[in-house]
């Protein structure tokens, strides 16, 4: 799909793991970076992990799951979105057990079951304010709908206006939220992530 004529969609390859890993990491706020340098190996920085993750096959963080913008035949911009389903006894267990600072995410993944859920959208500096995030929740919805998915799901930091105010004006609404437990590297130590939904 062309946005204009030096911008264009695509559905990402294993090429762009890298791109995709500091592309979810800024959706993340610095979240996913602090993980992977708890994962990471010898020699390994947080980036090459999560460039790591990007490249699997499986998963939620996969390049299978990813759609990009390319600006001028680079990676720009990227949204990051698949089903959710309803979660087991043991997945919502599991909550329990996870970094502090995931549980609010994951618990509202759990509410989002039945959706298509917008795990990350994201754009590099530089290439924002210029309508790629639309253009790419806008693929988002095509990709649910070719599936027979009815709802579209995102989740924000309340205190990320400008991405609260996007989402809005695209016609999600605050469906539920939980509050914020916070890390060094997140920018936001209080507040609410927020769950949005919108039916398509």
């Amino acid at each position: 799909m062309t946005i204009h004529s030096y911008t264009t969609l695509r559905a990402a390859t294993p090429r762009d793991a890298r791109t995709l890993a500091k592309l979810i990491d800024i959706a993340g706020e610095g979240i996913p970076n602090w993980l992977w340098g708890q994962m990471a190996g010898d020699g390994q920085t947080p980036l090459d992990a999560g460039e790591a993750r990007a490249r699997r096959d499986s998963g939620g963080f996969s390049w299978k799951n990813a759609i990009v913008a390319e600006h001028d035949a680079e990676v720009a911009a990227m949204m990051l979105g698949y089903p959710i389903a309803e979660p087991t006894d043991e997945d919502r267990a599991g909550v329990r057990g996870l970094p502090e600072p995931v549980r609010p995410f994951v618990e509202l993944e759990h509410q989002s079951a039945g959706t298509f859920y917008v795990n990350a959208l994201a754009a590099l500096p530089g290439r924002r304010g210029r309508g790629l995030g639309s253009a790419l929740l806008r693929a988002a919805q095509d990709k649910a709908r070719a599936s027979g998915i009815g709802r579209m799901s995102i989740q924000v930091f309340d205190q990320n206006t400008g991405a609260v105010r996007l989402y809005e004006r695209l016609g999600y609404t605050i469906t539920d939220s939980r509050p914020v437990l916070s890390h060094p590297c997140q920018p936001y130590y209080d507040g609410r992530v927020l769950l949005l939904t919108k039916a398509i």
